[in-house]
């Protein structure tokens, strides 16, 4: 039996994905203490002990030693080669389905990221900022590199418009309410607001100056107005994620008194939204709470907590949105056209 070319890639894709696993093992086990993630290097959880590089080989080397640290023979966390070989799969079947396509590279970084935010928020319910926040710039960067990321039709982006800009006038409306009613913020809870305020109120203004330059850009230079567009979708998709959750959050802090939605859920479907773009982002938020709904009442059964960590249904569901979800909208659309 001959090797395909298509078989050769794939087991590239695999083994790349599985040391890139690696390094994100690193990154979920050092970021929510605030480590650095380049040194030192690896070494046993247990006895500190520096890890060799033959025993540091992703997958090979957790079989061998029986999941076990070599010098002091205590468990080593599952979690290393689940991790380890979630990324190689996902990464095989993002070759497949996108092959050697430059939105394949984005689509990578949007993963590797999602899994460490999944993996750290299942553990200490939180996101880091480094993830979110700097997955948003990334996101950002890479549409304006690539336009394919997003639909930038002209239908898509004033709907888009349209969609955000009435959000924001609800938003900046419930603040308003918020702050009069009841302005007893820590300083530093004042202090993070006020950086996202920023960085919201200048994606906003970029987006405004685009779609108000961009219709003469269009006739005169097509091929960078391309590009330029594509960070239009891509900052509505931010502006909408990120404002969409934010609003939810919002009401149900209204309605149950007591915080409902963490800040860095906020931030996540945000970033989610500067890759797939504010329709992706909007099925994004519908999807997300038929899991995040069943693993909450077992949860609340087992536990008595109401109490989930919300980051990973979010990225399971922009996952099936990115795969699946022009599929999903065709259905609901013509379901609705029809009356089913």
């Amino acid at each position: 039996m001959f090797l395909t070319e298509d078989l050769v890639l794939k087991s590239f894709f695999f083994c790349f994905g599985a040391i890139i696993g690696s390094f994100l093992n690193v990154c979920i086990v050092r970021m929510p203490h605030e480590k650095s993630i380049v040194w030192p290097g690896s070494h046993c959880v247990h006895c500190q002990a520096l890890i060799p590089w033959y025993d540091n080989i992703p997958l090979l080397s957790c079989l061998i030693l029986r999941g076990q640290c070599r010098f002091c023979h205590k468990r080593i966390s599952s979690r290393y080669f689940l991790v380890e070989f979630l990324t190689g799969s996902f990464f095989v079947f993002f070759y497949h389905y996108y092959h050697l396509n430059w939105v394949l590279l984005p689509y990578l970084v949007l993963l590797c990221g999602l899994i460490v935010a999944t993996f750290i928020d299942i553990e200490h319910r939180i996101i880091p900022d480094e993830i979110s926040l700097g997955g948003i710039v990334v996101g950002l960067i890479f549409s304006v590199m690539i336009p394919g990321m997003h639909d930038f039709s002209l239908t898509s982006l004033w709907s888009g418009r349209i969609f955000m800009r009435i959000l924001y006038g609800a938003l900046a409306f419930a603040a308003l309410i918020e702050y009069l009613i009841d302005n007893k913020k820590k300083s530093e809870d004042q202090f993070e607001d006020l950086v996202i305020m920023i960085m919201v109120g200048i994606a906003i203004g970029i987006e405004l100056l685009l779609s108000f330059f961009l219709p003469s850009l269009q006739t005169r230079t097509p091929e960078i107005a391309a590009h330029l567009l594509s960070l239009d979708a891509s900052l509505i998709g931010f502006l909408s994620g990120g404002g969409l959750i934010y609003a939810m959050g919002l009401l149900g802090n209204w309605l149950f008194k007591k915080e409902s939605m963490g800040g860095g859920d906020v931030k996540l479907l945000a970033m989610i939204g500067s890759f797939l773009g504010w329709q992706m982002a909007l099925l994004t938020f519908f999807v997300a709470p038929f899991f995040g709904a069943v693993v909450g009442v077992i949860v609340k059964l087992r536990t008595k907590s109401s109490v989930i960590a919300y980051g990973p249904f979010l990225a399971l569901a922009s996952m099936i949105c990115l795969f699946w979800g022009k599929s999903i909208m065709d259905w609901l659309l013509f379901n609705s056209l029809w009356g089913y």
